[in-house]
């Protein structure tokens, strides 16, 4: 539930930051509220899409090399998850910009309000797929069943367009650096537990033999099944009884992803020394 949540509600935000960034701007253009509910739904209904065609796919290869399907969709999950929290942190500030760009280009009438729309649906398709995506990522880890992965979808959802409209209307002030650091910080840490997971799967299937003992058991004192272990689990990757491959994979991805987001980010401008 937790994994869904957070995967969630980072998604639902970013795409209420578009929305929200497109709405101000426009402000005063008449029908523009229309035309970019238009490109929410459109957005909406083109994830919806790819999660039937994704269902679709897991069910034709359901018993047929199904450890192997499982780690392919972790493994892609975990990629997705380090490129988004890489690209956001480097592209995130000139896509505002660009939507900008476009807003105030409908509000001075040099494009068409359907410019807007088209913006909205892309953004909104983008955010959408990939909440699909990880989702799938968060179903092939086995920890979290279809009900509890609804009801943290849905509650990601409706924290996430809660805050975005009090964000929206000035009633509540977070600093984006802020919320985006912590839900970066968390996105890391699920990518470094679902590329962990992905070795225990193709351990079952006989693909990795390499480092397989077990390098602690903790089962005793806080079993990954009990409430709090899956919590952790969830949070940050927690396992009772890792092999030594889980581990070096996890603290790979887990620094990889760290470092790569760490670099990516633009450096702030150094202030210009003042000539006496």
């Amino acid at each position: 539930m937790l994994g869904a949540l957070i995967i969630v509600f980072r998604e639902v935000i970013e795409a209420g930051l578009i929305v929200g960034i497109v709405l101000a701007v426009t402000r005063g253009v008449p029908r523009r509220g229309s035309y970019v509910a238009v490109g929410v739904a459109a957005g909406v209904l083109g994830a919806c899409l790819l999660a039937v065609f994704a269902g679709e796919l897991s069910n034709a290869l359901e018993g047929v090399g199904q450890e192997v399907f499982n780690a392919s969709v972790l493994i892609v999950a975990t990629v997705m998850l380090g490129w988004h929290n890489i690209w956001m942190a480097r592209h995130g500030r000139e896509m505002a910009a660009e939507l900008r760009g476009v807003g105030q280009e409908v509000a001075k009438g040099g494009k068409d309000l359907t410019a807007l729309a088209i913006v909205v649906a892309v953004a909104v398709l983008r955010e959408g797929s990939e909440v699909v995506l990880f989702l799938y990522g968060v179903a092939a880890s086995g920890k979290e069943t279809v009900g509890s992965m609804l009801a943290g979808g849905a509650g990601g959802l409706a924290l996430g367009a809660g805050l975005s409209a009090l964000m929206f209307y000035g009633l509540v002030k977070i600093p984006a650096k802020a919320l985006f650091g912590v839900t970066t910080g968390l996105i890391t840490f699920l990518a470094a537990g679902m590329a962990a997971q992905s070795v225990v799967y193709l351990q079952q299937a006989g693909l990795v033999n390499a480092w397989s003992r077990t390098v602690w058991n903790t089962s005793a004192i806080l079993p990954d099944d009990s409430i709090v272990g899956r919590m952790l689990h969830v949070l940050f990757g927690y396992v009772d009884r890792p092999s030594g491959m889980q581990l070096a994979v996890y603290l790979v991805a887990l620094i990889g992803i760290f470092l790569a987001t760490r670099a990516a980010a633009p450096k702030p401008l150094q202030p210009r020394p003042t000539q006496a």
